[in-house]
């Protein structure tokens, strides 16, 4: 199992791909871990050098108390590419994962070629929400919180049709640890970025779920209008949108990345 000692973290990732082909990095949703982009990595381990890895707090990475933020998990991000000697990556983030691509890209932009931002925005939901959620988790884990969250996160006739990939989901929440979780819901609670997204100079994609409850089309469009010459493309799906559309997800990426 790959470990890599980052100050206070055991951080647990996963690199596969030819060894000298460009890096792209996948960053998780929130209770999720590295498996996540499993419908994506038989495809891209084929022309690039992938990085996964388990956030703060997240699969077999360690969680630290207190509150997280996103500068601290993109600061994480930066060790890990300092460790295993990555100049610069192509980086894929979703929910989360993509407010810390965007942290990265505006104070980090010499260590991002393009950046794919999946199901994001520069703030998600309202204080209120997530201190709810907060309260939930701290009272009775995560497993309390584990059905309402996949049941948000896919569409119903995906939830009917895949229910291997549901238990799956529900399974990474809840092993989740107390701590990560809600040291992270309090990371998305924080982070407001509208103002600085302006300036962002990486190649950008951005993608949408028509059925996504927690970031609406409608905030992506707004995002993709004021990172410069942005793209933007919507699947049919709903927040998880690499594994509910896997196929168009992996397609449009993958031609991003390449052109």
């Amino acid at each position: 199992m790959p470990i890599v000692e980052i100050k206070d973290l055991h951080m647990h990732y996963e690199l596969e791909g030819p060894a000298k082909a460009p890096a792209l990095l996948f960053s998780n949703s929130l209770g999720t871990n590295l498996s996540l982009w499993d419908p994506q990595l038989p495809v891209f381990a084929k022309t690039f050098r992938v990085l996964r890895y388990d956030s703060r707090g997240h699969g077999q990475t360690s969680a630290t108390p207190g509150e997280y933020s996103v500068e601290m998990l993109g600061r994480d991000v930066l060790q890990l590419l300092d460790a295993l000697n990555l100049e610069r990556v192509n980086f894929c983030g979703l929910s989360i994962g993509g407010m810390t691509g965007m942290w990265l890209a505006v104070n980090a932009p010499q260590r991002l070629e393009n950046l794919v931002l999946s199901n994001t925005a520069p703030k998600i939901g309202n204080p209120d929400t997530w201190n709810e959620r907060i309260k939930a988790v701290r009272k009775g884990g995560t497993k309390a919180v584990a059905q309402q969250i996949v049941d948000r996160w896919f569409t119903p006739p995906f939830r009917a049709n895949r229910p291997d990939e549901i238990a799956k989901n529900r399974q990474m929440i809840e092993s989740t640890s107390t701590d990560g979780y809600v040291g992270s819901c309090a990371a998305v609670r924080d982070f407001d970025f509208w103002k600085n997204v302006g300036a962002i100079r990486a190649q950008t994609l951005v993608i949408a779920g028509t059925h996504d409850q927690s970031v609406p089309p409608s905030d992506a469009q707004k995002l993709a209008k004021q990172i410069p010459g942005a793209c933007y493309i919507e699947l049919l799906a709903a927040h998880i949108s690499n594994v509910e559309a896997a196929t168009r997800f992996t397609d449009e990426v993958s031609k991003f990345l390449c052109t």
